[in-house]
């Protein structure tokens, strides 16, 4: 081997100019690739279960799996994506037509709030019966609340399209994942020495603890959800629950979806059953994340609230949709590695991440 220190040097040189090529080249398709990354890794002891009853059947358990992905997330999200664009519009066309004829009114229950119901009720019928006044207010908030929405909707209709990537590189990481795995561990041992093993474990279980925290708190507080929304006759129950999913990935998100649903009801005068969906919601549908999400995410890294709430916004600004999921494990993980390094990783964390 040349030992040279100037072609050591053009080496090193080479070797970064390559991979910079290469990082500019998949730029387009990073965020696909990271988040199947992390499904994968998450699901592999589930692969292998699989591939075993398949004995070894590495392509049919990899396309089992993917096709999984796609019917439990990808489609349920695309029908979402869809009705949510189409509906935003046409509801949003009504209340404007609504808001040109004057027909509408107060809510009742308004009357009834304490303190503030009479003087409520009175501005708001002011406010119909001016026809001018009314417009003004339709033009300062419909306009902009039915852009935030249509943008939420392609946001959500771009996630479809990286997911529907995601499953298809998903694919090859499952079937190739061995082979995979054995050049990025000898690759690993080439720049870390011995730490290479131990690195590899804290990113394997941290990507599984927090991909397990998000999607099963999130897949947990929908179910709930759609059992107090049906229990309350709440019209769109699959659409309220995926957006149930979707919000809870953020934190306090669920709380205006089920908070929505409960004014809905109150508004149609079902006040009982307005009070049921503030208990429900409050105690049922948010305890399950007081609840589920410790309990799974502990056995991977315990990231603080500060980094999760950093790690969904800034991961949906840098990957969009997706982002949700990769902002908060890639910041997991880089939180582990640190704690690791300099010895301030949580005991109990550890303890439970041994026990995995």
């Amino acid at each position: 081997m040349d030992t040279r220190p100037g072609r050591n040097h053009a080496r090193a040189g080479a070797v970064i100019l390559l991979t910079v090529g290469c990082l500019y080249v998949l730029q387009p398709f990073l965020a696909a690739i990271l988040f199947a990354a992390a499904v994968v890794i998450s699901s592999w002891p589930l692969y292998q279960k699989l591939l075993r009853r398949l004995r070894g059947r590495r392509t049919a358990a990899a396309l089992t799996m993917t096709l999984s992905l796609t019917l439990l997330v990808i489609i349920p999200l695309a029908l979402v994506a869809y009705n949510l664009a189409d509906n935003v519009a046409s509801s949003f066309d009504q209340i404007r037509a609504a808001l040109d004829q004057g027909e509408l009114l107060p809510p009742a229950w308004v009357r009834d709030i304490p303190l503030v119901g009479d003087q409520l009720d009175n501005y708001l019928r002011q406010l119909v019966a001016s026809r001018e006044r009314m417009m003004e207010l339709a033009r300062r908030m419909v306009e902009p609340a039915r852009h935030a929405l249509l943008s939420g909707g392609m946001m959500l209709g771009a996630g479809v399209a990286q997911m529907s990537l995601a499953a298809f590189v998903s694919f090859f990481f499952y079937r190739d994942g061995a082979a995979l795995m054995n050049v990025i561990a000898a690759a690993m041992r080439r720049i870390m020495g011995d730490d290479a093993p131990d690195v590899m474990d804290i990113v394997g279980q941290t990507v599984r603890g927090v991909m397990y925290g998000l999607l099963g708190t999130a897949l947990a507080q929908a179910l709930v959800a759609a059992a107090g929304f049906a229990i309350a006759h709440v019209p769109a129950v699959a659409l309220l629950s995926v957006l149930v999913f979707v919000s809870s990935l953020i934190p306090v998100g669920p709380p205006i979806v089920w908070g929505g649903a409960a004014l809905w009801l109150f508004a149609q005068g079902e006040t009982g059953w307005g009070i049921f969906m503030l208990v429900w919601g409050f105690f049922l549908i948010s305890g399950v994340d007081n609840v589920v999400r410790p309990m799974l995410i502990s056995r991977g890294s315990s990231l603080p609230f500060l980094l999760t709430l950093l790690g969904v916004l800034g991961g949906v600004i840098a990957f969009g949709f997706v982002g949700m999921f990769i902002g908060p494990t890639l910041l997991a993980v880089g939180y582990s590695l640190m704690s690791g390094w300099t010895h301030t990783r949580d005991p109990i964390v550890k303890q439970g991440a041994d026990g995995a």
